[in-house]
């Protein structure tokens, strides 16, 4: 098989899949190209609500196809920072669906996900240290926002890899699941996301990803939308919101 990204949306709820298992999900080139279009693609879809990353098979991705850093090291890096970026960009509430490693690049997508689940047994790491490489700066502060100084510099300096029980301690994944329990939680979450209001979502994901010139707008915003008002009604006549306001809003 072609390394490739695949995707599919059900139920409000786009996938997409990091296929190369010959390199287990090793990111190329053309796939860390491929990631920014098609993100622009699922935002502007108004029947995505929440979007799930994941791996073929029993890996979640192993980081950048090493032989794709012989050439221009830099560039390789240029490509995984803007997939990275456009990800931690995406409008709408992100979860990264963790089996296996978990490594490398594969850890800078995870980390620029919203929310992270991972199997028993998956393994992490940030792995720079061991080919000489600069991570970038942007890659550093998203991984220290996320685990903490301490353990960023841990993962950094030594580029060793930590099991799921240290992964949760410190904060980098959300849940830890049993084997076989995976899917079944995050298409519940899926579901949860999906059903919540995308104003508190989206203002949320702003002011915690550090936006602080924006509250004007945000206040504009739930004062058009009517989800305040229709989020009141339904838990007073004890029924499911239907929530109207999207992106374009």
């Amino acid at each position: 098989m072609e390394p490739q990204l695949s995707h599919q949306v059900t139920d409000s709820v786009a996938t997409v899949v990091i296929r190369h298992p010959a390199k287990r999900n090793a990111m190329t080139a053309g796939m860390w190209q491929a990631l920014p279009p098609l993100l622009e693609e699922l935002a502007g879809d108004p029947g995505v609500r929440a979007l799930v990353l994941t791996g073929e098979g029993g890996t979640f991705c192993a980081g950048a196809d090493i032989s794709t850093l012989r050439g221009a090291p830099l560039q390789a890096q240029g490509l995984a920072v803007a997939a990275e970026e456009a990800l931690a960009a995406f409008p709408g509430p992100t979860l990264a669906a963790i089996r296996g490693h978990c490594v490398g690049g594969g850890a800078q997508l995870a980390a620029a996900c919203d929310l992270r689940l991972a199997e028993e047994g998956a393994l992490f790491g940030v792995t720079p240290a061991r080919l000489g490489i600069v991570y970038p700066s942007s890659s550093t502060r998203r991984l220290v926002s996320l685990v903490g100084p301490a353990t960023a510099k841990y993962l950094l300096f030594t580029a060793e890899l930590m099991d799921t029980g240290r992964a949760l301690r410190t904060g980098f994944v959300d849940e830890v699941l049993p084997e076989g329990e995976l899917d079944k939680r995050v298409a519940e979450l899926t579901r949860v996301l999906a059903s919540r209001s995308r104003l508190t979502q989206a203002a949320a994901k702003e002011f915690a990803n550090g936006r602080t010139d924006r509250d004007a707008h945000w206040a504009e915003q739930a004062r058009g939308s009517g989800d305040t008002a229709e989020g009141v009604a339904a838990f007073l006549e004890r029924r499911q919101p239907r929530f109207t306001w999207t992106t374009a809003g």
